[in-house]
């Protein structure tokens, strides 16, 4: 089980911490933090839950139906699915670089489909579906996202480690450009949206390979 010590940091009204170090802002590749999470290394596991509770939330948002909400919101909701999830990491097989958002996304509507069900509903369809962020994911980034995880981990360790910084935060973490703008110290979303482009494209030559 997941200690209930690790829950106060996705508390949703609380805005997202500026990362203090590589161990939650890293260029490590959040498939590699899986497997260091299932061997019980309990940083990894705290740094899953910082990089996928946001983007996951930013998904789910509006996602359950205002009858079945009753004492429960769309964020304890989120919550639980990712507790959910990263207790049973060893169930979890990935094949591409998006495979752990998407998985993580499955649990969440199988968990509103339980709440419409436990209110006496006729479970409503709830559409699994990836949606574009508020500053438009590019489809250089969607086409990324379906790599078979390989070979996307050996193009990214060729990447200098700012580059992978990028195409972690922007394509696994999937922060908005006002997030990476914030948690960078960059100028402006313009100037992060540049070092993303960047190093997506640096990326994309490396896969091409």
């Amino acid at each position: 089980m997941i200690s209930n010590a690790l829950q106060p940091t996705m508390k949703e009204s609380e805005p997202p911490p500026r990362a203090e170090g590589p161990s939650l802002l890293s260029d490590e590749p959040t498939i590699e933090l899986v497997l260091q999470a299932r061997a019980g290394d309990r940083m990894a596991l705290e740094a899953l839950l910082e990089r996928c509770m946001p983007p996951l939330k930013r998904w789910a948002h509006g996602r359950l139906p205002a009858h079945a909400r009753g004492s429960l919101d769309t964020g304890d909701l989120v919550q639980e699915a990712a507790l959910h999830v990263l207790a049973r990491l060893d169930k979890f097989e990935p094949r591409h670089v998006g495979a752990m958002q998407a998985y993580l996304r499955l649990s969440v509507i199988n968990r509103i489909r339980d709440e419409i069900r436990r209110v006496g509903r006729r479970p409503e369809e709830v559409e699994f579906k990836d949606e574009k962020p508020s500053d438009a994911t590019s489809q250089l980034e969607l086409v990324i996202r379906e790599e078979a995880y390989q070979r996307y981990r050996d193009a990214l360790t060729r990447l200098r480690p700012r580059d992978r910084e990028m195409v972690v935060a922007r394509v696994e973490v999937q922060w908005t450009l006002s997030e990476i703008a914030h948690r960078f110290g960059m100028a402006s979303v313009d100037a992060a949206r540049v070092a993303v482009s960047r190093s997506l494209k640096r990326l994309t030559a490396q896969l091409s390979n």
